[in-house]
C-alpha cells in the first residue's frame, strides 16, 4: 500500500493472498477501509481476473437485481467491497459448488461479512480469509517480522529503530492508515480521521446493521474511545449515554465488524470462564484513537499519562498484526489476578504457549 505518492510499500499479507489463491476457490481480504485492500487485490487482477467493485453504484445495481446473473458473466474476478452486497456471498457459494477451480474469486470486505445476518449460508471449506490491518512499522520500515517468533523462541532482540520522546508521540499520533502517512502535519492528519469517522458512522454502519438513529452510536464511539484498552462494562458504558445493555452490546459488534475495536477477553486456564469474565476493549489504531480522543502533543507534553492508553493501542495493533502473519493462529488476551496483578496482552499459540507483553508510557 502506498504511504505517499510515489511509495509502495509492500504488504505481508500479499504472500498469504498467493498462497491462497493456488489452492482455495474463494479468498477474501478482509480489513477496514482505506488500510490498503483495493491496492493489495488490483495488484492480483488481470491475468485472466476481471477487476469491479460494488462502491460504484450501478455495478451495485446490477448485483442487487440479478446476483446469479452477474456471476455468469465473470469466470475469474476479484470483486472489491463485497459486503455492500451480502447476497452475492451466496450466488458465489452455489458457483464454486459447480467449479471448485482454485483462484476464482478474490474479494475484499471492509466489515466482517461472514458475521452479518443477512449471510444465512457459510463460504466454509471453501473460502480463506486474510486479514489486512493498517500499516505496521515493520512494513513501513522495511524490516521482516521477527518479534513475536522470537519471543516464542524465549529471545527478546533489541529493536531495530528506538522510539523515545517525541519520535515515539509522533509515530503512535500517526497509527498505520497510509493516508495519514501522506499527511504531514499532526492538524492535516487528524483532519482526515475525523472525516474517516464521520464517513464510517454515515454510510458503513447503515450497510451492515441498517441502524438509521445514529446519534447513539456516535455518542458511544466517543465513550469507548476513553476507555480504550480498560476493561469495559457494557452496560455502564451504554447507560452514561441513555443506551440499554442491548442496544449498546449491539453497536459495538457493529464496531469490531468494521474492524474499528477489538474486544479481547480475559486469559484463565479455564477457557470457559474466558467467555463470561469482563473483557478489554482495544482500538485498532492509535492514530485513529488520538483522533477520537482531540489528543495533542502539547496536551501530552503537559500530561504524560493521556500517553498511556494510546501507546497500549499502537502496542496491541502491533502485536496483532505481528499474530496475523504467523502460520499458526494465536489469540490474544489479557490477564488480570485477584490480587489485581495485570499483563496487557497475553499472546497465547495453539500449542498453549504463552508470550505476555507489558505496556509502560515510560522510560524504563
Amino acid at each position: 500500500m502506498a504511504a505517499s505518492s510515489s511509495t509502495l510499500i509492500p504488504r505481508f499479507a500479499a504472500g498469504r493472498v498467493a498462497k491462497s489463491l493456488a489452492d482455495t476457490p474463494v479468498v477474501m481480504v478482509t480489513g477496514p477501509r482505506q488500510a490498503g485492500k483495493t491496492t493489495l487485490v488490483r495488484t492480483f487482477a488481470g491475468r485472466g481476473r476481471t477487476y469491479v467493485t460494488l462502491d460504484d453504484d450501478t455495478v451495485l445495481a446490477g448485483v442487487h437485481g440479478d446476483p446469479v446473473g452477474f456471476l455468469r458473466s465473470l469466470d475469474r474476478a476479484v470483486i472489491d467491497e463485497v459486503q455492500r452486497a451480502p447476497e452475492l456471498l451466496r450466488a458465489i457459494k452455489r458457483s464454486v459448488d459447480d467449479d471448485r477451480r482454485p483462484g476464482r474469486f478474490l474479494l475484499t470486505g471492509s466489515a466482517n461479512v461472514l458475521a452479518l445476518p443477512q449471510v444465512s449460508e457459510s463460504l466454509a471449506g471453501r473460502m480463506e480469509v486474510v486479514s489486512l490491518l493498517p500499516l505496521s512499522q515493520v512494513e513501513i520500515s522495511g524490516a521482516k517480522p521477527s518479534f513475536l517468533k522470537a519471543a516464542f523462541a524465549g529471545r527478546i532482540a533489541p529493536p531495530r529503530r528506538l522510539l523515545a520522546g517525541d519520535d515515539l508521540v509522533s509515530t503512535v499520533f500517526t497509527g498505520g492508515y497510509p493516508e495519514m502517512l501522506r499527511r504531514k502535519t499532526v492538524p492535516r492528519r487528524q483532519a482526515w480521521a475525523r472525516a474517516y469517522m464521520k464517513a464510517l458512522l454515515q454510510r458503513d454502519v447503515r450497510d451492515i446493521a441498517g441502524i438509521e438513529k445514529l446519534d447513539g452510536m456516535s455518542r458511544l464511539f466517543r465513550t469507548l474511545a476513553h476507555q480504550s484498552g480498560a476493561l469495559v462494562n457494557f452496560a455502564q458504558a451504554g447507560g452514561r449515554i441513555g443506551l440499554d445493555d442491548k442496544t449498546t452490546r449491539k453497536y459495538i459488534t457493529v464496531f469490531e465488524q468494521l474492524f474499528i475495536v477489538r474486544r479481547v477477553e480475559p486469559w484463565l486456564r479455564n477457557r470457559l470462564k474466558r467467555l463470561v469474565k469482563t473483557p478489554k476493549l482495544h482500538f485498532l489504531d492509535s492514530g485513529l484513537l488520538a483522533a477520537a480522543l482531540g489528543t495533542t502533543a502539547s496536551r501530552i507534553a503537559k500530561d504524560r499519562t493521556i500517553l498511556g492508553p494510546l501507546l497500549e493501542a499502537f502496542v496491541f495493533a502491533e502485536i496483532l498484526k505481528q499474530a496475523d502473519w504467523l502460520d499458526e493462529a494465536c489469540e490474544l488476551h489479557h490477564f488480570r489476578d485477584k490480587d489485581q496483578d495485570e499483563v496487557d496482552v497475553v499472546v497465547e499459540s495453539p500449542d498453549s504457549e504463552i508470550v505476555g507483553i507489558e505496556v509502560k508510557a515510560a522510560a524504563t
